[in-house]
């Protein structure tokens, strides 16, 4: 009898819903999302391996031609020139003037400038060699495939004359997109070699000399909104004031680095031409004047009301 009851009860714990139906389903559950994690793990695994194994081959295979390519003597010319350009980016009229144009600089001033135009092909180092590059030697490289078309290779001495600045400026100006577009490689390889040369026969530049439009436009903007900021400071608070100088005073950092920092600084420093210096100084004077009046107007149309 005993034996028949604990039959029983075994298989209503297998059959009645109440007592092992939904024990046993949730050991089921459990035990299939460990099976899948540990699946999604395996399988996680296998990828990533497989992947790494992939990189590493493409980067052994791809090695060697990777080594040709930074160092490929080949693409050098036989007869010695400072130009070597492979991605034909300047006309041979261009070539033979710029060429005859470096050797007379190194004549003169003892620094040696080299250019290196290239696309699909580069000799990489092996110009150091065929050039004899130094601490007296600038190597500029025009590559269109970057986001900058100029790069440029300077040595330790060339420091002490151009600054780090003076080439982030050169590169910025000459080697952007817009400007190649507009101007074509030729021109931006040709008009960074000129300011280079300008500032190696003066004995050293701290900015890239010439004032070109777009930076004339921002001196002149800067030179206009410090004008409104000081005539907003100078107008009159009290009864019987023609100026407030104590505001004037007060607002003078901000508008003084507006108009002297960013309005004049750029222009004194890269051009002895007195046009751009005379129109951001009468841009002031006329954003002061509007500035300094404009409450005036108000407030005469206020009472007239």
């Amino acid at each position: 009898m005993r034996d028949r009851l604990t039959s029983v009860n075994k298989r209503r714990a297998f059959t009645d819903p109440k007592l092992g139906f939904r024990e046993n389903s949730i050991h089921l559950g459990v035990t299939k999302l460990s099976m899948g994690i540990f699946s999604f793990s395996v399988h996680s695994r296998l990828f990533k391996a497989t992947w790494a194994l992939a990189v590493a081959v493409a980067v052994w295979i791809a090695a060697p031609a990777m080594a040709n390519a930074y160092d490929n003597p080949d693409l050098l010319p036989r007869e010695p020139t400072a130009i070597i350009d492979l991605a034909k980016s300047l006309s041979t009229g261009q070539e033979e003037s710029l060429n005859s144009q470096l050797e007379q600089l190194e004549a003169e001033t003892g620094w040696k400038l080299r250019v290196l135009t290239q696309y699909d092909r580069t000799p990489g180092r092996a110009v150091k060699d065929f050039w004899g590059l130094d601490d007296h030697s600038i190597m500029l490289v025009a590559d269109p495939r970057g986001g900058n078309l100029l790069n440029f290779s300077v040595g330790d001495a060339v420091y002490d004359l151009l600054p780090r600045t003076f080439w982030i400026e050169l590169q910025t100006r000459y080697g952007n997109q817009f400007f190649v577009r507009e101007n074509g490689e030729d021109n931006s390889i040709l008009q960074a070699l000129g300011s280079i040369e300008t500032c190696l026969r003066q004995d050293g530049c701290q900015v890239v000399p010439g004032l070109p439009q777009e930076q004339w436009i921002l001196t002149l903007i800067t030179s206009v909104v410090g004008g409104v900021v000081c005539g907003f400071a100078a107008h009159p608070r009290k009864e019987g004031q023609v100026v407030a100088w104590q505001w004037i005073l007060i607002f003078s950092p901000l508008w003084g680095i507006l108009f002297v920092a960013f309005g004049i600084g750029p222009v004194v420093t890269r051009t002895s031409d007195a046009l751009p210096l005379v129109r951001n100084v009468a841009g002031f004077l006329i954003g002061l004047l509007v500035a300094y009046l404009t409450p005036a107007f108000g407030g005469s149309s206020t009472s007239e009301t």
